[in-house]
């Protein structure tokens, strides 16, 4: 590859992880129904245009582009919810929004532009998001909002982002079938 042809490919990147960042945050913006007190909602499938770029361009850019759409939620949940339902620390903050949204940059780690490797991918993707959101509210906003221990300091983060990463899941997971299904991937924009 020349390397005119290697800048034009990396622009190309580029602008499709900033497009795809933003049609994420559009997305995620859009929600059917209520969201919950401190963040976390059920979105229009938001999480599937990164998803896509991840089986598309690698885990690298959907890395990255998870991160920027992480980034970009969190100005929209402070938007929509204030700044005090959002953010209990820094340090939640970071973790909760470029490093968790981030996360779903891995859906292409397999390589595979299959169906099920994509609902694979998903999966696992998710499914470590899950986990930031639930350590994260486990370790500091049981402690920040000091429910009561008998109240479940394990199990109500477990409940609270379970029932809509779960629903963001199944979505998610029926969105990229039609995608990959349709052959998107392949297409060379």
């Amino acid at each position: 590859m020349s390397e005119k042809s290697n800048v034009r490919f990396q622009t190309r990147i580029l602008a499709e992880l900033i497009v795809f960042s933003v049609l994420s945050a559009i997305l995620y913006a859009i929600r059917p129904f209520p969201g919950f007190p401190f963040g976390g909602a059920v979105s229009l499938g938001s999480m599937v245009p990164t998803m896509w770029l991840s089986l598309r361009r690698g885990i690298r850019v959907g890395l990255i582009a998870g991160a920027v759409f992480g980034v970009l939620a969190l100005f929209i949940d402070i938007i929509l919810l204030g700044a005090s339902a959002v953010i209990a620390t820094p340090v939640q903050a970071i973790l909760e929004y470029p490093v968790a949204f981030g996360l779903i940059g891995l859906t292409g780690v397999l390589h595979i532009k299959t169906v099920p490797a994509a609902i694979a991918g998903a999966t696992l993707s998710v499914f470590l998001r899950f986990l930031v959101h639930y350590f994260v509210g486990a370790f500091i906003w049981v402690y920040v909002y000091a429910f009561p221990p008998e109240w479940g300091q394990w199990l109500w983060p477990a409940v609270y982002n379970g029932s809509f990463l779960a629903a963001e899941l199944i979505i998610s997971g029926i969105l990229l079938a039609i995608i990959v299904n349709r052959g998107t991937l392949d297409y060379n924009l």
